[in-house]
């Protein structure tokens, strides 16, 4: 099993290109489900996550082809890939395909509504707490399905085709919004949304199916509005830059000290991450598709911060600040309010020096002088890319182990990182 080997102690400088991202990359390539024509998606990254959903997609029929480079494009930037789902042969997703990735699932609202029935395993994904699919059904259920648990497998059907309704979420969820969008664009009638999730990942899917013809009204907003149409058509769509990506370099470079400029990216998806950051002493620039990071090696200040659905601070980059406020003078508070298991990440953090208590969904960090490195172990997506700031920072050798969590969602991370100055390898097993 591959593992990266970092000495740490040395500043980032230069230049980091963002890749697109991975959370909304694969509910665009589901709703490919939902027309016959092609689907053409650019800037999608590199990532075992998007190889995974196309084997699921192929699956079902779905044919697609990466497109050759093209000018701008590198390895560490996108791809373009165009899926075509003219012939699909079957609407089951099984179990084998589903639980190797969470938002596989999302292929059940596609398939209901335009084939009326779909079959789809329970779910897989990171072990960062139960995230059940009751909503999800819950909303599918407003449309007109009928939706039954059978071995295993979620069993859903709407024989004379889905029609619109009113869903109401009972707290924000992200997949659910996907799901219900999706379904609803297709349904019969008019769908309100109510407490729709806010992220700028929803918001480029309703983008998407708009230009596919669907008619969706408030996306980036509590209450999305869509009127229903009989049938989708092709478009072509790129793929918004990762504002996950973009905060854990940002957070590196705090951590660091040194002078990096992300480019391909937008500030206005994660203001709340950012307005953090420059608490913390870090110098933050923005311009129309950048953002430049320094700290010139003063003192980490210490900052509490709670996690919340957007436009909150994200629950993606909770593991990555904590590993940031290891160092910083002084004590810090990070509340967990999403899931209620991802705090896996501090028994490593503390193999490193860190010292970090848990009082529930409370994470208390006082600050250290220093890291030092040590073997530690990845856990999930997210966690594991804290050891990897965390490591960067640390005197000494850092190892960490099962990064095939990072392959997940962090395209060509160490040839970016290695870019700036970082010394960092992977170890191939």
């Amino acid at each position: 099993m591959d593992r990266i080997t970092i000495t740490g102690g040395r500043p980032l400088n230069g230049v980091i290109p963002i890749s697109g991202a991975k959370n909304a990359a694969l509910p665009l390539m589901i709703a490919s489900l939902m027309t016959g024509e092609t689907l053409e998606l650019g800037n999608v990254p590199r990532l075992a996550d998007i190889n995974a959903l196309l084997r699921i997609l192929g699956n079902h029929g779905v044919d697609h082809m990466v497109v050759g480079k093209r000018p701008g494009q590198t390895t560490e930037t996108g791809q373009t890939i165009r899926l075509t789902a003219s012939n699909v042969i079957d609407t089951t997703a099984p179990y084998e395909l589903v639980s190797t990735m969470r938002a596989s699932f999302w292929v059940i609202a596609p398939l209901l509504a335009r084939f009326g029935e779909a079959r789809v395993s329970m779910p897989g994904g990171c072990a960062i707490g139960t995230r059940p699919v009751d909503l999800l059904l819950m909303a599918l259920e407003k449309l007109g399905a009928t939706v039954e648990v059978d071995g295993g497998y979620v069993v859903a059907r709407a024989k004379n085709g889905l029609r619109g309704g009113e869903i109401h979420f009972p707290k924000v969820t992200v997949g659910g919004t996907h799901v219900a969008l999706m379904a609803a664009a297709l349904a019969n009638g008019s769908t309100l949304i109510e407490n729709a999730a806010r992220e700028p990942e929803v918001v480029d899917l309703a983008a998407c199916l708009t230009k596919m013809g669907a008619r969706i009204e408030g996306a980036g907003t509590p209450r999305i509005t869509i009127e229903g149409v009989s049938r989708l058509h092709g478009a072509r769509h790129d793929v918004l830059p990762d504002r996950i990506e973009t905060g854990t370099y940002a957070m590196a470079v705090a951590m660091t000290g040194g002078d990096v400029t992300l480019e391909n990216t937008r500030a206005d998806l994660l203001h709340a991450a950012l307005d953090v950051l420059s608490t913390t002493g870090a110098e933050i620039t923005t311009g129309v598709d950048t953002i430049r990071i320094r700290r010139n090696g003063g003192g980490i200040a210490a900052v509490d911060v709670t996690t919340d659905p957007f436009p909150g601070f994200p629950t993606d980059l909770q593991a990555q600040f904590m590993a940031l406020m290891t160092l910083a003078k002084g004590q810090s508070n990070i509340r967990e309010t999403i899931f209620e298991n991802r705090f896996m990440h501090v028994q490593e953090l503390a193999r490193l020096g860190a010292k970090i208590r848990l009082e529930g969904d409370l994470a208390i960090v006082e600050g250290v002088e220093r890291l030092k490195g040590a073997p530690v172990m990845a856990t999930d997506l997210r966690a594991s890319v804290s050891l990897v700031i965390a490591g960067l920072a640390a005197e000494g050798e850092t190892s960490i182990n099962r990064v095939y969590h990072l392959d997940r969602g962090f395209e060509a991370l160490e040839a970016k990182l290695a870019r700036c100055g970082a010394e960092i390898t992977r170890v191939r097993s």
